[in-house]
């Protein structure tokens, strides 16, 4: 990771200090996302960042890229209509768990099934954060949240995964306490044709850490360094060794054509036919 990068391109820094939480991951992210794209060399004005609600919708006050903010869940659609009205672009869109995974889940899916040339970043704090601590799709079976006082029962969606099938180019996990490996990946996502997914997991010491009393933001991000291991190591466990770990790493890296791309050359090979087919006449139709 490269130490003279000037992080003020891309974060506007008399908008801080930020409203997040103290010691919650989001600032890191935003760190992230600017140490990405100073260490590729893209300018902030060929960069347009799309976020919807919650924590992570704050993002984009603290930016000197363009920047949109939609509504909940549907970040998504409105990084796609961009990406392909502008692809000079490099559209990111910054969500949480339950942005993306909950009320955005049917974009997400669509998104990756389609190749959009899009980074989505996921800020999954494992519970719905801004709103007062809910449970979210990824928090962990039997964790507490404010709405499953005595552990969560429903089964737990592994975003990663979900984007893997659905046809995404690359998907990686890190969390904020690897953020050397976060840069890494975010650096990959960005440059790879196609629909990307990074999910970062981030501390919330308001709900998520109090409730399960995992400490403060300190004890949060060794929580997360002692819950963590390497997707080969993961893959070795069984389901019941699993529960108490997370995955890190690449989940998915295939050199595949994007959307836009598919949908240019297939375009003029159909204009192509009807001016043949033009060419070699016909009937007309009244």
């Amino acid at each position: 990771m490269q130490d003279n990068i000037d992080l003020s391109r891309y974060v506007n820094y008399c908008r801080l200090p930020h409203m997040w939480c103290a010691g919650c991951g989001h600032g890191m992210i935003l760190k992230g996302f600017a140490q990405a794209l100073g260490e590729l060399g893209i300018p902030p004005e060929q960069v347009a960042l799309v976020t919807g609600i919650g924590c992570s919708g704050r993002t984009g006050e603290y930016v000197n890229t363009h920047r949109f903010q939609g509504t909940h869940g549907r970040a998504l659609p409105t990084a796609t209509g961009l990406a392909l009205a502008q692809p000079e672009l490099n559209v990111i869109a910054i969500m949480g768990d339950g942005d993306c995974g909950a009320i955005g889940g049917n974009h997400l899916l669509h998104a990756a099934r389609r190749n959009v040339n899009i980074t989505a970043i996921v800020a999954n704090n494992l519970n719905y954060g801004m709103t007062g601590g809910q449970f979210s799709a990824s928090t962990p079976v039997g964790k507490i949240t404010n709405t499953s006082r005595k552990g969560k029962v429903e089964e737990t969606f592994d975003l990663c995964k979900i984007a893997q099938v659905a046809g995404a180019s690359f998907v990686a996990r890190s969390t904020a306490f690897h953020f050397s490996l976060m840069v890494k990946q975010l650096k990959t996502a960005i440059s790879c044709q196609g629909f990307s997914l990074v999910e970062v997991l981030v501390p919330c010491t308001t709900y998520y850490g109090r409730y399960n009393k995992l400490g403060d933001s300190v004890d949060m991000l060794n929580w997360l360094k002692e819950h963590t291991i390497s997707l080969e190591k993961y893959d070795q466990l069984l389901p019941e060794e699993r529960q108490e770990k997370f995955w890190i790493g690449i989940l998915e890296n295939r050199r595949q054509e994007d959307f836009l791309t598919r949908y240019q050359r297939v375009e003029g090979i159909n204009l192509q036919g009807l001016e043949r087919d033009d060419q070699d006449g016909g009937e007309a139709i009244d």
